[in-house]
């Protein structure tokens, strides 16, 4: 048993270790960054207020960290870790005012170690990740706001709904929860509809510039979340198949999770109050996202994949401690701390161990010696920098992330040929048969990517 005096520092070291750790291992394990982290960079040395995948948060905090830290593969495993430590804190200030109890609040992050979207996949920071401070903030807030009724709760819940929505829009999935829990206590709280529509106004002023860009865009985002969905192709199928594979995962993934909260139950009765005010919140920001998206894959057939489900667990442990809280048993309680400990340790190390023994991921390319030997054929041909890449997010963002120059990532230049100086030094990365035919400067082939350099002599 931990004293209550020590709780708060048991729960800060926490969240230090693990901060710790999960820069440190990916840091030393990995040669390359991941590919999303990539994508990212690739986007933020072309910062626009969308792309072609997703909304643009993800991409606006990656550039802030390289004009901070520069190509620096470390901080951006830090950069990850902060997100998430942000998230695991705000579970942590919501548990206190749900139960008033530090020791149970505690109990509420530590579980979360057991469910390995807080822990082996944060290395890569992508838009599940850059979601997760949000989504807690968001929970947090609202709360505060449907207890106290301050305005500068609901100025701070629309704008951290708005930045959430900027991480990635299935952000919309907890905030339709949200405004179902409001609709369902209505003659409580129609008095807080003026605040409430102030938050909405707020995020909506903050989302302004990326609808106008999705309006001059055709609404690529959606066309691209669409497709990885699997809506683009009908089949009747999918509307039974891709639901039940998508509960079967879930089970799977809280395997873990269950077993290190039922191992300090005494007996497994449920006693649930949805009348209570803080139950029925836990209820409703636990499962009706969840339902919600559920519904989506019956109804539309979509596959849903199983990162998307990043944020949804974070208070998952608050309300399950608030369903079993007359049958935790303390005795057991260090049962509790063994397991906490054992998956705290076991998946950084199998992290380490798959980083180690598999040479064939995407973190293992390398991206530094590539640039290198591209720079070095670039200045055997020609006398200025180069300012432009183009080609998809990987083998041109590595080329942006590794190169000093730090040129500007595109897909493709489009429209923005004619804005192309004779003094800006462009690379094209991609199908080498192909590049090696149209190329107009000098061509390279480092496998299975081909380079076609376009500079000034």
């Amino acid at each position: 048993m931990i004293f209550q005096k020590d709780i708060s520092k048991v729960f800060y070291l926490f969240i230090f270790f693990h901060l710790l750790l999960w820069t440190l291992v990916p840091s030393f394990s990995n040669l390359n960054l991941p590919l999303d982290t990539i994508e990212a960079l690739a986007w933020g040395s072309n910062l626009d207020w969308g792309f072609n995948k997703h909304p643009p948060l993800s991409a606006f905090a990656v550039e802030l960290f390289y004009i901070t830290f520069g190509n620096n593969d470390w901080a951006y495993y830090f950069l990850s870790q902060i997100f998430v430590i942000t998230s695991f804190f705000f579970v942590w200030k919501f548990s206190n005012l749900v139960f008033k109890n530090k020791e149970l609040s505690l109990f509420s992050v530590l579980v979360l170690s057991s469910i390995y979207f807080y822990n082996f996949t944060t290395p890569e920071f992508n838009v599940n990740v850059s979601q997760l401070p949000f989504w807690a903030l968001c929970v947090y807030f609202f709360w505060k706001c449907i207890n106290f009724n301050k305005k500068t709760d609901w100025i701070l819940f629309g704008i951290f709904s708005a930045l959430g929505f900027l991480s990635k829009y299935l952000f919309i999935y907890l905030l339709a929860s949200l405004f179902i829990y409001f609709i369902l206590n209505f003659k409580k709280l129609k008095q807080f509809v003026p605040n409430y529509l102030l938050s909405l106004v707020i995020s909506l002023l903050i989302l302004l510039p990326h609808f106008i860009w999705l309006f001059e865009n055709n609404f690529i985002t959606i066309s691209y979340g669409l497709n990885r969905s699997g809506l683009s192709e009908f089949d009747i199928v999918n509307h039974f198949v891709n639901p039940l594979n998508f509960l079967l995962k879930q089970i799977i993934i809280l395997i873990p999770f269950l077993i290190m909260f039922f191992i300090i139950l005494k007996k497994n009765k449920i006693k649930f109050d949805i009348k209570n005010k803080s139950s029925l919140f836990l209820f409703v920001i636990n499962f009706v996202p969840l339902l919600l998206i559920f519904l989506t894959s019956v109804f539309t057939g979509a596959k849903i994949r199983t990162m998307w489900m990043t944020p949804f667990y974070l208070f998952l442990g608050t309300l399950f401690f608030q369903i079993f809280l007359r049958n935790i048993e303390l005795i057991k309680i260090k049962r509790f701390y063994y397991l906490f400990l054992f998956f705290f340790i076991l998946s950084p190390s199998i992290y380490l161990g798959v980083s180690i023994i598999d040479k064939t991921k995407r973190t293992d390319y390398p991206g530094k010696e590539i640039s290198r030997l591209v720079q070095n054929k670039w200045d055997d041909n020609f006398i200025n920098e180069i300012k432009i890449v183009i080609g998809d997010e990987w083998s041109a963002g590595n080329l942006s992330y590794h190169l000093s120059s730090r040129p500007t990532w595109f897909n493709d230049l489009k429209s923005e040929t004619t804005s192309i100086t004779d003094d800006q030094g462009v690379i094209y990365a991609g199908n080498p048969k192909i590049l090696q035919k149209i190329c107009p400067g000098v061509f390279g082939i480092i496998n299975p990517v081909g380079y076609c350099m376009i500079g000034k002599r």
